[in-house]
């Protein structure tokens, strides 16, 4: 029990930052790029209460945790108007961009700062809690995970977007009219999550990925741990 309120305490504020700073660079990209939405619904807040969505932050994430299914689940977007964008077609590529780049950027912070920590403990004559360690670790694998999740190409997630900023402006009237369906695509994702589990669609498109960056950044932790040591 204590093991697990330890964990919960550890991933809680790490999947808490991703989502949220993840939502604010959405905004915050449209906001350069010409559309004050966000800014006028008060979205640009590192408030976390702003962005929590009910279903996809609360309901889904604990249910597939209570029935063994891969954990996965999303805030409420920040609202977005292609057609006050700049130019709209290419500035909705960025701003859909901006969220997984932002946990990859974090995921890099957070990298840097473990790795002057470890450093500067070792100099010190000590090493870091081994919590601490979990703690970082954690996080850097939370934001390499939204950020290659968020990139797939499935409506509505971002990825969705840049594809079809990509795609033929022929081609691209016809995506866009399947974004409509995106929450119908995903609820009969998590429906696919839990009825063929052993599918494990997640495990095998996400985390080669996932893993791989992870482990840069965990590299990248260690080099500069070795470096101030």
């Amino acid at each position: 029990m204590t093991e697990t309120l330890t964990l919960a305490a550890i991933l809680i504020p790490c999947l808490i930052i991703a989502i949220v700073f993840h939502e604010v660079a959405h905004g915050w990209v449209a906001l350069k790029l010409g559309d004050t939405t966000a800014r006028d619904l008060g979205r640009l807040t590192l408030n976390p209460i702003r962005h929590v969505d009910p279903v996809g932050t609360l309901l889904v994430p604990g249910a597939l945790a209570l029935f063994g299914g891969p954990i996965f689940g999303w805030a409420k977007p920040v609202p977005v108007n292609q057609r006050r964008l700049h130019n709209p077609r290419y500035g909705m590529m960025a701003v859909a961009a901006a969220g997984p780049g932002t946990n990859i950027l974090l995921a890099l912070a957070g990298a840097i700062v473990v790795g002057i920590a470890g450093g500067l403990a070792v100099n010190w004559g000590t090493e870091l809690p081994e919590i601490v360690k979990t703690a970082f670790g954690a996080f850097i694998l939370i934001n390499a995970f939204l950020a290659f999740f968020n990139l797939l190409p499935i409506p509505p997630f971002d990825g969705s977007h840049i594809v079809g900023g990509l795609l033929p402006r022929r081609w691209a009237r016809q995506w866009q009219q399947l974004q409509a369906l995106g929450m119908l695509l995903l609820v009969v994702l998590i429906v696919a999550t839990w009825a063929f589990p052993e599918a494990r669609w997640v495990e095998k498109t996400i985390f080669p990925p996932v893993e791989w960056m992870s482990n840069l950044f965990y590299s990248v932790a260690d080099g500069i741990a070795n470096f101030l040591a």
